[in-house]
């Protein structure tokens, strides 16, 4: 399969969070590879509300930042205007926030974080050694009127015990409605980590696993995937420890 079909995964309905929010250099590559509609594009409001699978809730972990970075938006590569990137592969994530019926949820606040090309989270206790200065560490992005959210970030790395995993956070005013992480697809480590393979429903399994395709045209390996995420009828996550 050529890198242009390969990236076609990446859904159209996220090219135009991808225009607005993106850094020039990174846009104009994201949106060649996003030329047809992925598994988002099904989604129209209401339609296939049965075929539905609810992300699963999974552990936030004990990274979540202690301290937010200076620089809170969702291009994770770059700290407010510095010149230099951080380390790693990069990646584009992004994809729609729906709720179970299938609707697009507006104003949903999505939050990742994860650690840099070091396997350090941004958090005083994290271990690892010296963290990378010029990786955000956390990023966060208000979903518009089709519930689309979009991140520049690195291509996940493993750390000791765990396979490589971006968290995610969504939230709705002030209340935080669901807790997760994704995962890339293929990813040897996968079946040895606990904390996926935990996840029992193949369904709600396989909806975490992301298919990270290279980017056509792109000069320094950039790749690119739709995550797109399903909350459930279930209660909200419970408030989370300070």
């Amino acid at each position: 399969m050529s890198s242009r079909a390969a990236a076609a995964s990446v859904s159209r309905l996220t090219r135009a969070a991808a225009a607005r929010f993106a850094p020039d250099n990174s846009r104009r590559r994201f949106l060649q590879g996003a030329g047809a509609v992925g598994a988002a594009g099904l989604f129209a409001p209401g339609a296939f509300a049965e075929m539905l699978t609810p992300t699963p809730r999974q552990t936030e972990g004990p990274f979540y930042p202690d301290h937010l970075p200076l620089d809170t938006d969702n291009d994770l590569l770059i700290i407010n205007d510095g010149i230099t990137p951080a380390v790693g592969e990069v990646t584009h994530v992004g994809g729609r926030v729906l709720d179970a019926a299938g609707n697009p949820v507006r104003n949903a606040l999505v939050e990742i974080w994860q650690v840099d090309g070091r396997g350090v989270y941004l958090h005083s206790q994290s271990g690892g050694g010296e963290r990378d200065a010029n990786f955000q560490g956390y990023g966060r992005f208000l979903t518009n009127a089709k519930g689309e959210y979009y991140f520049r970030t690195i291509r996940p790395v493993p750390y000791p015990g765990r396979t490589p995993h971006i968290h995610f956070a969504i939230s709705r005013g002030e209340r935080r409605v669901l807790t997760t992480q994704m995962y890339i697809k293929g990813e040897p480590r996968n079946e040895r980590d606990g904390v996926l393979r935990g996840i029992r429903d193949k369904r709600q399994r396989e909806s975490v696993l992301v298919d990270l395709k290279p980017l056509p045209d792109s000069t320094i390996g950039e790749v690119a995937g739709e995550f797109n995420i399903v909350l459930g009828m279930t209660p909200a996550d419970p408030p989370r420890e300070s």
